[in-house]
């Protein structure tokens, strides 16, 4: 019971006290009020500016395909972009620009970021808040812009390179297929000559026909693997110093990039069979076309997949460049696969054909060799003109939707002067109270 009342304060008396001592009691609410504004006129003031983008869908083009679409694919994209505007490439321009009173004390990339600037994206959206601080109103927006600025350079001169790189790869092969195709219309047209063979009979007219609905395909499957492994050799030389493949995920192997890749294979060879019977126009051709793509873009998307969950540490950079490596390594892998399945269907009407005489045969040979090499070669300088295009057009992949604003210079975003006189009030009221506890543990 003595320790009881010890412990316990008679909150009468402590009133009491407080009375008796209200001026010293006052003066330090006071004080500490008058402290804290006083430091909230003192400290510098602070403003912000805010640039508000918008992030396009930057699915690029693979073997002819999309390569993937989804509210995560845009998610992925737009954080990457957010860690590439704090990158050195963006940020120490900026940084050089700005006057430091010890240029020594210079801040790094990392933490200018940190103390200037607040990048955020507001979640299920592609836009981007790149909100900057600074001493002056005018430094405020042109930090905000210059970042935004820098990171639609970087971007620009990214995708210009790249983009001449794939040309120049594209370029290397379409040299290769205009010298094939030269070469066997020229076997072609010799054999036709020589033989004196211009117009097949009817019925060898019908086994051509058949023939040639899987040549087609054919040369519509090996341009694919011209084309992606164009874009697989960009991404190989540009990875090529930071020593990284996506060989090393076995994306192959997969079982879901597998199943995907046997629909793939499947979907193919209906298509070459439906091109025997039907224009290209045809609404059988037109729904198959379709479901091939929905398959290509899953087998991007399983790919995409399978990169993030197994090289979630490398930065972004990287990590999209492994990615257009992995999908454009799927790509050939089925391209591949569905090229031996039709060149088996293939196989099997010409079995028919061997009954026909062999001057009949090889002319038959002849000219299909001769149109495959010839639409490999038509697709690839397509594909090499949508790429230049392509640069021409996609210059970027940020839009600005609403430019850096300039602050306000008499309402600064800091010293918040009303937040640091409440606590400068908050403080006092505690250590006054702190000090009647003293007070009437003297007088107890």
């Amino acid at each position: 019971m003595d320790l009881e009342k010890e412990e316990s304060i008679d909150l009468g008396k402590l009133w009491q006290v407080a009375k008796t001592h209200r001026k010293v009691i006052g003066g330090i609410i006071v004080g500490c009020t008058i402290l804290a504004a006083v430091i909230s006129l003192i400290l510098p003031k602070q403003y912000e500016s805010t640039t508000l983008v918008q992030t396009r869908d930057a699915n690029k083009a693979m073997s002819g395909q999309a390569a993937a679409g989804g509210d995560s694919r845009v998610a992925s994209t737009t954080t990457n972009y957010m860690e590439l505007m704090k990158s050195r490439t963006v940020l120490e321009p900026i940084i050089d620009a700005m006057d430091w009173e010890d240029p020594k004390k210079k801040p790094d990339a990392k933490a200018f970021a940190k103390s200037y600037l607040d990048i955020k994206n507001t979640k299920g959206t592609n836009l981007i808040e790149v909100t900057a601080k600074g001493k002056t109103p005018e430094e405020a927006q042109q930090i905000s812009q210059s970042v935004v600025d820098n990171f639609l350079a970087m971007q620009t001169n990214n995708q210009q390179q790249t983009q001449s790189l794939l040309v120049k790869f594209l370029n290397d092969r379409i040299e290769e297929a205009k010298k094939d195709s030269d070469e066997a219309a020229q076997k072609f047209a010799d054999y036709s000559r020589e033989h004196k063979l211009y117009s097949p009979d009817e019925q060898l007219k019908a086994a051509i026909t058949q023939v040639s609905a899987y040549d087609k395909s054919i040369a519509d499957l090996q341009s694919q693997q011209k084309s992606a492994q164009a874009q697989y050799d960009v991404a190989t030389d540009k990875l090529g110093q930071q020593k990284a493949s996506s060989k090393a995920y076995n994306i192959n192997d997969n079982s879901n990039v597998q199943s995907i890749r046997g629909q793939i294979v499947a979907k193919e060879v209906e298509l070459a069979g439906l091109r025997q019977r039907y224009t290209e126009r045809h609404p059988s051709v037109v729904a198959a076309e379709q479901q091939l793509s929905q398959l290509q873009r899953q087998l991007a998307n399983e790919v995409s997949a399978v990169v993030d969950s197994s090289a979630a540490s490398l930065n972004p950079a990287q990590m999209e460049l492994l990615k257009n490596q992995a999908i454009a390594e799927a790509s050939v892998s089925a391209a591949k696969a569905s090229e031996a399945a039709v060149r088996a269907k293939k196989g099997e009407i010409e079995q028919d054909i061997n009954k026909y005489p062999d001057e009949m045969v090889t002319y038959l040979e002849l000219k299909s060799d001769a149109e495959i090499k010839k639409t490999i070669y038509t697709n690839l300088v397509q594909q090499c003109e949508q790429n230049k295009i392509q640069k021409a057009m996609e210059a970027m992949d940020i839009q600005v939707i609403d430019p850096a604003n300039l602050p306000d210079e008499d309402k600064p975003s800091a010293p918040r002067k009303k937040l640091i006189t409440a606590i400068g009030l908050a403080l006092g009221c505690i250590l006054a109270f702190g000090y009647s506890l003293v007070m009437y543990k003297r007088e107890v």
